[in-house]
């Protein structure tokens, strides 16, 4: 499914004036994936897309791994541990992924948008905000470590990479998942910072539930573009 997704590349390139920036992206639901591929799997999508490429936002969980950005330092990095650690190459620090966390990773041409980083950073914690609104909860921004925060408490991470006037990456909510293994680690690169999930805040659903509803939203805002 994967391989589909990386290789759903439109044949056919439009003339210029005939290219339509605003369509709704297409959403793609993965389930449980290994982020290695997935990884790559982004990495050939925004490769080899073209300038009338459909975006597309792909909903998923992975197994447990922790990914450290560009920015990661070693004291912020966890000791001796069975779950895997992988440098990447989208921005920020170290952060883990596991089994019950909502990831959308939002493939999207930010040139065609007319869309700067910080802009589309701050659409996705809108959706992000918008979709715990939905179930009764209140989140945040805070000034400078992007992501979602409910009364200090992260419970959405955010990181993006733009290669080629595109950005890769996206999301991950916390939902219903093993919170054990941020302990091991400074979450974003911030010690002590508290983490939480959905489930702890009241909401019903899983993953896949609330992962395809912040997608949904993430693709509304885009269209509004």
């Amino acid at each position: 499914m994967l391989q589909d997704a990386a290789k759903s590349i439109s044949s056919v390139l439009l003339p210029k004036a005939e290219i339509r920036a605003c369509e709704t992206p297409v959403l793609r639901n993965l389930g449980l994936t290994d982020f290695l591929s997935t990884y790559d799997a982004m990495r050939r999508f925004t490769d080899t897309r073209g300038p009338a490429t459909p975006d597309e936002l792909w909903v998923l969980e992975h197994r447990p791994v922790y990914t450290v950005g560009l920015a990661g330092r070693k004291e912020h990095l966890p000791g001796a541990s069975e779950i895997p650690l992988q440098r990447i190459d989208r921005g920020g620090q170290v952060t883990y992924h596991g089994p019950g966390q909502a990831i959308v990773y939002t493939l999207v041409d930010l040139a065609r948008l007319r869309l700067e980083v910080p802009a589309m950073v701050a659409l996705i914690e809108d959706a992000v905000i918008e979709t715990l609104a939905a179930h009764g909860v209140r989140a945040a921004r805070k000034p400078g470590a992007p992501g979602a925060y409910v009364e200090g408490a992260k419970v959405a991470a955010l990181g993006l990479r733009v290669r080629r006037g595109c950005c890769y990456h996206g999301v991950a909510l916390n939902v219903n998942m093993d919170l054990t293994p941020f302990s091991a680690i400074d979450p974003c690169g911030y010690p002590g910072l508290q983490v939480t999930q959905a489930s702890a805040l009241g909401i019903a659903g899983g993953a896949r539930e609330l992962g395809s509803e912040l997608a949904s939203r993430i693709a509304s805002l885009i269209g509004r573009k």
